[in-house]
């Protein structure tokens, strides 16, 4: 097996006993978390509606849908409420749709530049408020008991240890004209991307596709500024995609919107200077997981000759940051650390869904030979001390794609955890092993690229030492 260990200094591991998700208190929560996927305005294909009785006179005709998770103001999508009143609310929602698009795509004068920020800090503002609803309305449903608030002020102390950090990468991801926020790649609620581009803009650039983690619930676009910052400084653009969560959506509904955003990546990244030739797929926890089930699901269809938008020929290389590539092995684990087997199996559609969204059990098939043949390089990257998601992960899945005959490795970092690999250790500053290797995987066969990379000056610490180590201690991931 081509699998490595790298030894790093790092303070000493502790293993933190808060899991790393979203818990349930019951069975039959589990049932109430099932309710939510009935939303019609945040669901599509086979959502199923729930339906009450009417409750006045004037209804007695129509059949009444439960109240939606979200509100239809925060949707992309609109139901007037008669047939004479749709032509004048689809022709405004198709007249907001192309200012947004052209508020992130056109050339911005220097006053529009300056209200930009403004604008998109609104925007964030927005899907943050969105998560933040969606996040406490599922708890709503689970309960709340003691553990969870000791858990909750765990994730408050870890974000405010590490808050000097975050103020810096806030202020970059708001007012920096190297970011196009927002940029619309589909119809679905969520489905924006950000792109961080370089400030040379010299020659095309090679582009990584980058899918953010969160659980599968509280995943967002800006949780991938910082790598988007540093791969930018050294000539790499980033798209950080969106995707909905769930309570919002499941499973397929991320794997789909992942794969749109990458679409849009393979085919529209020139225009912003991207070389479409040099796209590499990226993700991190739960975002390496959808990110590997858009890839193989593409690679499964192109083999049945079915047409698509995007070809995984186009992509140069797959990595995998901390993620989990066989539910059948995490399920147990992750009802263990707090995120319950209802939960998990409401938010991968149940059971028998497990199969289609295990990458690793689905490349074994003999079936998906063909497709199997298709896929890139892959390299996984994992930290020896994850307890959110252990690195026997990364190392089973690179060991199950090389005996089927995919270019296939594992990086393993002695003594990280889930967290360290992608935020203590950039906001420590200087040498991080992980960007190094990821840049220099990158830049592989560019001498000139590579020059710049051995040359470049070390990053800046954005967060004291103590507060970071601090921070691993009560981190609950």
């Amino acid at each position: 097996m081509l699998s490595h260990l790298l030894h790093t200094s790092n303070p000493t591991t502790t293993t933190s006993s808060f899991p790393p998700m979203i818990e349930t208190a019951s069975a039959a929560a589990a049932a109430s978390a099932r309710m939510l996927l009935g939303s019609e305005d945040e669901l599509r294909g086979d959502a199923t509606k729930i339906t009450i009785p009417p409750s006045s006179a004037a209804d007695d005709d129509k059949e009444i849908e439960s109240k939606p998770l979200i509100s239809r103001s925060l949707s992309y999508t609109y139901a007037p409420p008669s047939a004479a009143l749709t032509a004048k609310p689809n022709l405004n929602q198709k007249q907001r749709r192309r200012r947004v698009a052209s508020d992130t795509s056109s050339i911005f004068t220097p006053s529009a530049a300056r209200r930009q920020p403004f604008r998109q800090m609104g925007r964030a503002a927005s899907d943050t408020y969105l998560i933040t609803r969606l996040s406490f309305k599922l708890l709503g449903y689970l309960g709340v008991g003691y553990r969870w608030i000791i858990r909750f002020l765990a994730l408050g102390c870890y974000a405010v240890l590490l808050f000097p950090g975050f103020i810096q990468v806030g202020y970059y991801y708001f007012f920096s004209s190297q970011i196009r926020r927002g940029v619309i790649y589909g119809d679905q609620p969520r489905n924006r991307l950000d792109l961080y581009l370089p400030k040379n803009r010299n020659g095309p650039k090679p582009v990584v596709a980058f899918v953010t983690g969160g659980a599968w619930i509280i995943g967002y676009k800006a949780w991938g500024s910082l790598l988007g910052q540093q791969l930018s400084e050294r000539d790499v653009i980033v798209a950080c995609i969106d995707y909905r969560n769930f309570p919002q959506g499941t499973i397929g509904d991320m794997v789909k919107d992942a794969s749109q955003g990458i679409s849009f990546v393979c085919n529209i990244i020139a225009e912003y200077g991207g070389d479409p030739n040099n796209v590499y797929l990226m993700g991190q926890s739960a975002g390496a997981h959808i990110a590997s089930c858009a890839l193989l699901e593409q690679a499964i269809k192109e083999a049945r000759g079915e047409k698509t938008s995007w070809s995984v020929s186009r992509i140069k290389a797959y990595f995998g940051l901390s993620g989990g590539y066989n539910l059948f092995n995490l399920v147990d684990h992750f009802h263990s650390r707090g995120l319950y087997r209802s939960i998990f199996l409401s938010i991968m559609e149940g059971e028998e869904s497990l199969r289609r969204y295990s990458p690793e059990v689905m490349v074994r098939d003999p079936n998906n030979k063909s497709a199997v043949s298709l896929l890139p390089r892959t390299v996984l990257f994992h930290g020896t001390a994850d307890y959110s998601i252990p690195s026997d992960s990364s190392k089973n899945f690179a060991e199950v794609l090389q005996s089927v005959g995919v270019e296939a490795e594992s990086v393993l970092y002695e003594g990280k955890t889930h967290t360290d690999l992608f935020l203590q250790d950039p906001m420590r500053g200087g040498r991080d092993d992980l960007f190094e290797d990821l840049v220099g995987m990158i830049h592989a066969g560019d001498s000139e690229a590579a020059a710049k990379d051995a040359n470049a000056t070390p990053r800046k610490r954005l967060v004291p030492e103590l507060m970071l180590r601090l921070a691993r201690i009560v981190s609950p991931f």
